[in-house]
């Protein structure tokens, strides 16, 4: 016998952009895309990188054909407020874990406490933890960590552009993180213990930016879900236009024909130098294409986002 498969519901036409949640603790990042999903009644919806449970803040959110343009990004760094546990160790390097070690001595005084941070700025290596969404042959490493597997890792390069002290109350370190994208705060906590001796865990975190997206745009859960609701949520998107902050140039119709079928167009702004990026919107305004300049003074299409609008 046939088991009958649930059709999804019909994609809803809406408006593309960026979506910025603030995202509450213990959801994942998932969580919030299945959320907005619903929301805007769309599938066509990705995060512009993970947050653990435990953490919060800014999780933007690409709509529509926003997800092609997460790659044109300007820039990917993150900014965090972070709560650091000198004196314990845990299996996930945050509070949600198992104690595996106690330290009993005393803890460090804030001049060696601001001495080993600053070992940290700069290019460093971290070695991914066992409870985060790296696969390794294809399965996540949390999931072989609740099987009580640890296998081994390469450590990655990522940059700490800042760590700056706020709030040092023994054993509560307060720190904010500018950072690469990549960067695991879980990770650097627990460095930062194992260089005092002491041993440390991130307690608590705060995403308070993410690329161009700040803190100041990001919305709750709550205002969201009335906002569906109402219909009114598809004007909380950022644009897509304001998000990439390239050069907009608005294309005449015979040109965005040619953009559209994969074309290049002569490059109108004297100013624009070879390899810089540029918005082009169709005739009607919409963004149409991401473009660069080349050498010959042309524009090409890196990436054409949506069909022409009726009549262009």
């Amino acid at each position: 016998m046939k088991r009958s498969r649930r059709r999804r519901p019909p994609e809803k036409p809406g408006r593309a952009g960026f979506l910025v949640v603030d995202k509450p603790p213990g959801v994942t990042s998932h969580d919030m895309v299945d959320a907005a999903r619903r929301w805007l009644g769309t599938r066509r919806v990705g995060h512009l990188g993970t947050l653990d449970p435990l953490a919060t803040g800014v999780l933007p959110l690409a709509v529509r054909e926003a997800t092609k343009l997460v790659p044109f990004l300007a820039d990917g760094s993150k900014s965090y407020a972070g709560a650091i546990r000198l004196g314990l160790t845990t299996d996930t390097l945050d509070g949600e874990g198992e104690v595996l070690e106690r330290h009993e001595g005393a803890y460090p005084d804030e001049a060696r406490l601001r001495e080993a941070l600053e070992t940290f700025v700069g290019p460093i290596e971290q070695l991914p933890p066992m409870y985060s969404a790296v696969k390794q042959g294809g399965v996540p490493l949390h999931r072989l960590a609740r099987q009580g597997r640890v296998v081994e890792r390469e450590p990655k390069s990522v940059t700490i552009e800042r760590l700056q002290l706020v709030k040092y109350s023994p054993p509560d370190v307060e720190v904010e993180v500018d950072c690469s994208p990549g960067t695991y705060v879980r990770v650097l906590a627990a460095d930062l213990g194992e260089r005092l001796g002491c041993g440390a865990y991130l307690a608590s975190l705060r995403r308070t930016r993410s690329g161009p997206f700040s803190e100041s745009q990001a919305l709750g859960i709550s205002l969201l879900e009335r906002e569906a609701e109402s219909g009114e949520i598809e004007a909380r998107l950022v644009p897509e236009v304001n998000a990439l902050g390239f050069p907009v140039l608005r294309l005449g119709t015979e040109e965005a024909r040619r953009v559209f079928h994969g074309g290049e167009v002569p490059v109108p702004d004297s100013a624009l130098a070879a390899g810089e990026r540029v918005a082009a919107l169709e005739p009607g305004g919409q963004l149409l294409a991401v473009m660069e300049v080349k050498p010959g003074r042309r524009l090409h299409p890196l990436r054409v986002l949506r069909s022409l609008a009726p009549g262009s």
